[in-house]
């Protein structure tokens, strides 16, 4: 295998795990040591460094130190920190302060060590991309305004080819990058506008959150990359049950929402059913598994001419799914807005 393209500074004050981590990273990151983090602060000053993986028990600078002063002096640098158990509480300090992608518990294993490197080098790969697609954008607008003062002749086309690449630019910002779907930003909106929509033309509505079984367990046994490979999946999958009125967009981690307009409670139990067993007929792979996926989902209903909010009606369709969760998962719970719960057959 080539060289990765990313570089990887690592700091450690011990030389021999230097070492043993500078032989395994070798063939895939071109690899930097530094045996403090005052030396790991020399070797920004000479050149950019894409991850940094540091220890946290370090003389003097220690590594959640270190991470900090590279979030606020490098902040494109992909950060993570090695930890004992024991000391978990300054890992999350690291969170906090230097905003660690990953932190790994000490003894590592090689293994799960390189998938978590490589799962920072495909982040780190995707926000430069991101940036380098945006700055693309950002010069091709400037030159269509340029073109606008030069030619006023080509004002209007100009113009119409500057709104398509800012409704590009608008796309991505509601986009989730692994799945394609909406993010939450997205839903939120389109929530939002469905409700107004409600207000003039009464009618039932529908809000459903899917949320992967088990996921923690996916994640455990197939790592970050299978994790992700799953929720890829589900991104095609879950599609494929909708119709062409319905919208659905990944809310954060293994949890999805779809809105259902003009949808009652039978047509949002159909709906759940529909997802619930396509998703559990689906094959799913990762390399050479098959991995068994199954959902759980909490609907909440509204029926034409009782007034809701948004909020209440996620808060709503939450403890629903709470309830699918806590009753054996794989099932679909709907609640109907202002009455006691019906559960869905699953």
């Amino acid at each position: 295998m080539g060289k990765h393209q990313c570089s990887l500074l690592l700091v450690d004050d011990e030389p021999c795990i230097l070492a043993t981590l500078a032989a395994l990273l070798d063939t895939e990151f071109e690899v930097l040591t530094a045996d403090s983090g005052e030396a790991a602060q020399r070797q920004f000053a000479g050149r950019d460094i894409d991850l940094i993986l540091s220890d946290q028990k370090m003389p003097g600078m220690s590594g959640v130190h270190l991470l900090e002063w590279v979030r606020h002096h490098h902040p494109k640098t992909m950060r993570l920190l090695m930890t004992g158990f024991a000391e978990l509480e300054e890992a999350v300090e690291a969170i906090n302060r230097g905003q660690v992608f990953r932190y790994i518990f000490k003894p590592w294993r090689p293994e799960p060590l390189l998938e978590t490197l490589r799962s920072a080098a495909h982040a780190f790969a995707l926000e430069r991309s991101h940036e380098q697609l945006l700055e693309e954008l950002r010069l091709l607008n400037l030159e269509l305004e340029n073109r606008v003062q030069e030619r006023t002749k080509e004002l209007e086309e100009t113009n119409h080819e500057l709104e398509q690449k800012n409704k590009l630019l608008e796309r991505l910002a509601l986009t989730d990058p692994l799945t394609g779907l909406h993010n939450r930003r997205a839903m939120d909106r389109v929530a939002e506008r469905e409700l107004r929509r409600r207000d003039r033309y009464p009618g039932p509505l529908a809000l459903g959150l899917i949320d992967v079984d088990h996921f923690k367990e996916i994640n455990a046994r197939y790592l970050l990359p299978g994790g992700d490979k799953v929720l890829i999946d589900l991104g095609k999958v879950l599609p494929s049950s909708l119709r062409t009125v319905d919208l659905l967009g990944r809310i954060g981690g293994e949890e999805f929402l779809v809105i259902a307009p003009e949808t009652n409670y039978d047509g949002a139990f159909v709906l759940g059913e529909r997802i619930r067993t396509t998703v559990e007929n689906e094959i799913f792979t990762y390399k050479d598994s098959q991995i068994a996926v199954r959902v759980s989902i909490g609907f909440a209903v509204v029926d034409d001419g009782v007034e809701v909010d948004y909020e209440s009606m996620k808060d709503k369709a939450a403890a629903a799914l709470s309830e699918a969760k806590n009753t054996g998962r794989n099932k679909c719970v709907i609640y109907r807005m202002g009455n006691v719960p019906f559960e869905a057959a699953g």
